[in-house]
């Protein structure tokens, strides 16, 4: 299997009430910066090996954050999506991060659409790969497998944390196989996930990231789940920075249609079809991610009328 380098920097920040966020970086140090929010399951190491070559090639600084419940990160719910900003803000201000760009995979779209509402004058641009749609409110997308999670919602909310301990203590049991457990997995998966978990760089970074990130706990992507079938705290209105979505048309985990349902309602976003690719399929793509959300912003337009 293809050898995963250890990030630049890896540590934890002190956020609120005593809790802890824990991030890795990739690239250089003071480059512009790209948070990296990974899917559900996942953790801070989610990150494409051509994502990091980019960022080193380029100069640019890749950052991956836990969110809680995995890692290192204190195990937290919080009341909605929008509530995990005030986390990313202390994250930010701690790294010496002024401005940034957001990339976020399946799962990780709501809290860089978050970040997005709630960061308009700090946030350039986002990139959401295959990303969930809001399950309740004025902006909900109908149907789709998500919601049977909205079915377990009050189950999952009440026995979180003893799931989450049984999770935790399953993946000990298949660490020494993690690899051929990935295999079982893309296995069973439509033929575009199945033939990029059948490449030996993806593999290799899931592997990486399962065996690091659930080394102490497995919360988070239950955190998730409920979050997702709350309200988000805010509207896909509010966000009102640059918005660049890729999906894959045959996603079976969230429907193509949900992608199209999200980017109707956002104030600039575009949607870009990744034919015959199900829900992994934006990770195979991420030089043209990172090169497409790197180009977005303010610094896009001063560019353009001239200024240095």
């Amino acid at each position: 299997m293809t050898n995963v380098e250890r990030p630049a920097l890896e540590g934890t920040v002190a956020v609120r009430a005593g809790r802890r966020l824990s991030f890795a970086e990739y690239g250089a140090a003071r480059g512009p910066a790209v948070v990296w929010m990974h899917g559900t399951p996942g953790g801070r190491r989610q990150i494409p090996l051509e994502a990091r070559a980019f960022a080193e090639a380029r100069g640019v600084r890749i950052i991956g954050v836990d969110r809680p419940g995995i890692g290192t990160s204190t195990p937290h719910l919080y009341p909605d999506v929008h509530d995990w900003t005030g986390d990313l803000e202390i994250l930010l201000d701690t790294l010496a991060v002024d401005t940034l760009r957001l990339v976020g995979l399946s799962g990780g779209a709501p809290y860089v659409l978050a970040a997005g509402a709630a960061m308009p004058d700090r946030v350039h641009g986002i990139g959401v790969l295959g990303g969930v749609a809001p399950t309740v409110g004025p902006d909900a997308a109908p149907g789709g497998p998500i919601q049977l999670a909205v079915r377990l919602a009050p189950v999952i909310a009440a026995t979180r944390v003893p799931l989450g301990i049984g999770l935790t203590q399953l993946i000990r049991v298949v660490r020494p196989i993690a690899g051929s457990f990935l295999d079982l997995y893309a296995a069973v998966q439509p033929e575009g996930d199945r033939r990029l978990l059948a490449r030996p760089e993806v593999k290799a970074m899931f592997v990486d990231d399962l065996l690091n990130g659930s080394r102490f706990q497995t919360s988070a992507p239950l955190a998730d789940l409920v979050l997702f079938t709350r309200d988000w705290g805010f509207r896909l209105a509010d966000v009102g920075v640059p918005v660049r979505w890729w999906h894959g048309d045959a996603d079976h985990i969230v429907p193509f249609r949900h992608g199209q349902h999200v980017v109707d309602r956002l104030r600039d976003a575009t949607i870009s079809v990744i034919d015959g690719e199900s829900h992994l399929g934006g990770l195979g793509i991420a030089e043209e991610v990172l090169g497409t959300v790197l180009d977005l912003g303010p610094r896009r337009a001063a560019t353009a009328a001239g200024a240095p």
